[in-house]
């Protein structure tokens, strides 16, 4: 299903950014296959496909400000900043945020903002961001979250409950501000954790 043709962009991204930097040492001969691999704390690193897939429905430029939620181990992250001139990342567990920021800054990555917080509520002194990512299903995507996009943004998340099917979603703010959604298939992701 991720199998479409990954622009020109986002598959230099994805050849920049090692997966093995990105897992834990015993999964580390498992870094180049194609399937989700579990991080700890209940939490998963996408597959690369759909990790490209996801990017690549942003349509980043290098002026490009993201938000992603769910940082995890940081390789989404890092994939995003080789791509887009700022990334804004929340994570709520706080030993992932931690390892995430020391491997980040590791590979010398400086345009990348990070912090442990509640997802759903984003980043509002950042705002509005050009793009917005989920790598965690909600029900349905956060009200506050599309509040914090820009007109003639872009937002990709997985939307249903996590013991049942989920589906990808591309959500289109209109320079009207109109929402427009495009369901982009099924996924399987873990769930977004909120108070709110």
């Amino acid at each position: 299903m991720f199998a479409h043709e990954i622009p020109t962009d986002v598959a230099r991204a994805m050849r920049a950014v090692p997966r093995e930097q990105f897992l834990p040492p015993d999964l580390l001969p498992q870094a180049h296959e194609d399937k989700p691999l579990p991080i700890g704390h209940d939490q998963t690193i996408s597959q690369p496909s759909l990790v490209a897939f996801m990017t690549a429905q942003l349509a980043l430029t290098p002026l490009s400000r993201v938000l992603e939620i769910g940082t995890g181990t940081g390789y989404q992250t890092a994939i995003l900043a080789e791509l887009a001139g700022q990334v804004f990342s929340i994570e709520r567990i706080p030993e992932l945020c931690a390892a995430a920021k020391q491997r980040l800054t590791m590979l010398g990555y400086k345009n990348i903002a990070l912090r442990v917080d509640d997802g759903a509520r984003g980043w509002p002194e950042a705002v509005p961001f050009d793009a917005i990512i989920l790598t965690a299903a909600a029900p349905e995507i956060p009200h506050r979250l599309l509040a914090q996009l820009k007109n003639a943004g872009r937002l990709v998340a997985p939307e249903g409950d996590p013991d049942e099917s989920q589906t990808l979603l591309l959500i289109e703010k209109t320079a009207a501000g109109a929402i427009r959604r495009f369901d982009l298939g099924a996924v399987r992701f873990v769930p977004l954790v909120s108070d709110e």
